[in-house]
């Protein structure tokens, strides 16, 4: 039986994208992608969300690459543009669930500890779990396995009880490793009809 729901934040409740504030910086939109894909990489910021400073992996890559110093910086000195509006009908299953009183709900998330409290400041949902681990403050991230370990152990959650939601699969695949039952998140409707199929939205 299902007792504990955990949540991934970004791209399922949160909509973070650096493009909102890059978009402001370049003109054209493929120098744009081109920057993202090559300089401020994917696997550059999750460094970040595995516990490096903001300021050393800033400064790693102001010396990679001098020739984008300035946009490099923007990066983090203007982070807080890159965050959206709360993916709305998600945060409603969300209530939904808390509602019910039926679940403990936990989030599970990739996140720098220098910039979580910012998305703490602004979204009022995210005070409704009852517990966040989050990565840049445990050194570690999503998908090692020790890191679920981590929030199952915190909170005294069962592997067998727990349903875990995130939209990256390979995370889906680590947390199905450790016996935990796993929905692929690829849109709010989809999450929804999953839910209800397995009974634990009525």
């Amino acid at each position: 039986m299902i007792t504990t729901i955990i949540f991934d934040l970004g791209a399922v409740l949160i909509d973070w994208n650096p493009h909102y504030m890059y978009s402001t910086i370049f003109n054209d939109e493929e120098e744009m992608k081109n920057f993202l894909a090559s300089v401020t990489t994917s696997d550059w910021n999750e460094e970040q969300d595995a516990g490096r400073s903001l300021q050393e992996g800033t400064e790693l890559l102001v010396k990679q690459f001098p020739e984008h110093e300035a946009n490099i910086r923007a990066f983090y000195n203007r982070w807080d543009e890159m965050l959206g509006e709360p993916f709305w009908d998600t945060v409603e299953i969300f209530k939904e669930l808390k509602e019910s009183n039926k679940y403990k709900i936990y989030a599970l998330t990739n996140w720098s500890a220098e910039t979580f409290p910012v998305a703490l400041a602004r979204y009022d949902f995210l005070n409704w779990f009852d517990g966040i681990v989050v990565s840049g403050a445990e050194k570690m991230r999503k998908p090692a396995p020790e890191f679920y370990q981590i929030l199952l152990d915190r909170h005294s959650v069962k592997p067998e009880e727990a349903l875990f939601i995130d939209d990256n699969y390979r995370n889906i695949l680590a947390a199905e490793k450790l016996g935990i039952k796993s929905i692929h998140f690829t849109s709010a409707g989809e999450l929804r009809r999953e839910l209800v199929e397995s009974g634990i939205i009525v």
